[in-house]
């Protein structure tokens, strides 16, 4: 995985080597979050030094088992307002890392589908109820598509079993383009979820690169590879002694903008130039 490598290299750099002065124990739920509480607890079983955790649902796990072992989060939207620290500049617990102000990502995100697709007027999107960031990607969501004079259409998938029924939904309440916010079960079932959209033809837009990379129409979002490797200065502050109180929590600094060119024609679209020239990443 491009982010792992990424974290671990940067940890390299610290002079961090496996096998000399440090152990890593992987733990993934692989998109299925009724494991994260098991996977969450096992791990400060093993009273470990330090927890890294990507998106919102594996902050909360760990925020449940433990109040001490330093947790330094990475894909975390509005990390303040769901309660995970008390502000950016004073975390005041045992978390610290990155947090996204996702509001402004999915506005630019929708700006994109908007300006690549202007035809696209009902815009479904797709949330995940069981992430404690999904009110906050709906209202973002939401502003952002008032904002453009577009209609927002709230679908719903939680676990892999209700992608079925959710792109269904789309396809019955008529929507005309699909947003799909950063989150880590659909990252995770991503192949799946654009299988299932192909026979729609409907345009899709991703928070995450991934997704653009797999098929999708377009993506727009931090740079999770560079937000990864950033990540591991926290965890080398923490090692070398620093409290997570301590350490204020930052934002991405890099995003890219991802198109799918290969995508766009087999759907009778064409990515406007201005676009086109300021794209990270143009997939052929």
């Amino acid at each position: 995985m491009r982010q792992l490598d990424a974290f671990l290299q940067c940890m390299r750099d610290f002079g961090w080597v496996e096998g000399q002065n440090i152990e890593y124990r992987m733990a993934f739920a692989d998109g299925d979050m009724q494991r994260l509480d098991q996977l969450a607890a096992e791990l400060a079983a093993q009273k470990v030094d330090v927890i890294l955790v990507g998106a919102a649902p594996d902050v909360r796990a760990a925020q449940r088992v433990t109040t001490t072992i330093p947790l330094v989060m990475v894909y975390v939207t509005n990390a303040a307002g769901l309660g995970f620290i008390a502000s950016l500049s004073r975390p005041g617990n045992n978390i610290t890392g990155i947090s996204n102000q996702y509001e402004e990502t999915i506005a630019k995100l929708i700006e994109v589908l908007h300006e690549t697709v202007p035809s696209a007027r009902r815009i479904a999107v797709l949330v995940n109820e069981n992430s404690p960031a999904h009110t906050t990607f709906w209202a973002g969501a939401q502003a952002a598509c008032t904002a453009f004079g577009l209609e927002p259409l709230r679908v719903a998938a939680s676990v892999p079993a209700q992608l079925d029924d959710a792109v269904a939904q789309m396809v019955a309440n008529r929507a005309q383009a699909v947003v799909i916010p950063g989150d880590a079960m659909h990252l995770s079932e991503r192949a799946r979820l654009l299988e299932l959209l192909r026979p729609t033809r409907l345009p899709v837009a991703a928070g995450f690169a991934e997704f653009a990379i797999a098929g999708a129409l377009l993506s727009f979002g931090a740079d999770s590879v560079q937000t990864m490797g950033h990540a591991s200065t926290f965890v080398d502050k923490v090692l070398k002694g620093a409290k997570p109180a301590d350490l204020p929590v930052e934002q991405p600094t890099k995003f890219e903008l991802v198109l799918n060119v290969a995508t766009a024609k087999s759907l009778g679209i064409t990515f406007p130039q201005s676009l086109r020239v300021r794209a990270d990443e143009v997939i052929q």
